[in-house]
């Protein structure tokens, strides 16, 4: 569990929404040196920027300030804490993914398949267009109410599937735990070849040949030596190939909780 210090204090990091459900300003919105409104929102919005911009490494309330235009301290007449503010920032992003409402996600004409495959895209389009969310969804919570909105839409939907009742929350882990899996290790891989200065297929393709000139892979691991050499001589770029694995992937995913709900009711 997360904590931050403010005053030489310790808090235990519990969760900004459960201090009263909703975080809000402390006075009345300041101005910031060039005469700017400041408030929550504009805060917010900063720290979404910053964080894809920089990542959450160099994130720091100092940093935001100075973006801002304000010092540090007028920051905190808003948020009480850094874990505060990250875990706004957190569910505020959620309102990016474009999904089904509640009653659509409850109709019963509708498919059920098709609307968490789109579920599981939106949810990927917020890992890859933020990594910093990866990150932090295992430090919080993430029971804001754009998430809790997005968990009771996939609640909906996957009670739809005919599965039993206690296989649900197990279907979910399986379509949602993938995505995230996929996505941050295809941040970290992005991450490493901004590193490095070179395009993914750059890195790739570097890579796969000392690897292959080394003789290592080829003369002990056969089969992925077959498959690395198949991959270079597709010319098919590494995103495209990610994305094809990715569909293929989340499609088995769904297709296995309809085979696990054929069983059970066998």
């Amino acid at each position: 569990m997360a904590s931050s210090k403010r005053g030489g204090a310790e808090k235990a990091q519990t969760s900004v929404w459960l201090e009263g459900g909703k975080p809000a300003p402390k006075r009345k919105a300041g101005t910031d040196s060039g005469g700017g409104a400041l408030d929550l929102e504009r805060i917010v919005t900063e720290t979404v920027r910053l964080l894809d911009a920089e990542g959450l490494a160099k994130f720091s309330m100092r940093r935001l300030a100075a973006a801002l235009g304000v010092t540090a301290m007028s920051v905190y007449w808003y948020v009480d804490t850094k874990d505060d503010l990250l875990e706004i920032a957190l569910d505020e992003v959620h309102r990016e993914m474009v999904v089904p409402d509640t009653a659509a996600a409850s109709d019963e004409t509708a498919d059920w398949r098709a609307q968490m495959r789109v579920l599981a895209l939106e949810y990927r389009k917020l890992l890859s267009g933020h990594p910093w969310v990866a990150q932090l969804l295992g430090q919080y919570l993430n029971i804001g109410p754009r998430s809790m909105e997005f968990s009771n839409v996939a609640l909906a939907v996957i009670k739809r599937s005919g599965l039993p009742f206690d296989d649900v929350t197990g279907a979910l882990g399986a379509v949602f735990q993938f995505v995230f899996g996929f996505c941050s290790i295809e941040g970290q891989f992005k991450e490493r070849c901004r590193a490095t200065g070179e395009t993914e297929d750059e890195y790739f393709e570097r890579l796969m040949g000392r690897i292959s000139d080394s003789g290592t892979l080829t003369d002990t691991f056969h089969a992925a030596a077959e498959l690395v050499e198949t991959q270079r001589e597709s010319k098919v770029s590494l995103s495209e190939r990610r994305e094809r694995d990715f569909l293929f992937a989340l499609d088995t995913v769904i297709a296995g909780i309809e085979v696990m709900r054929d069983r059970a009711s066998a």
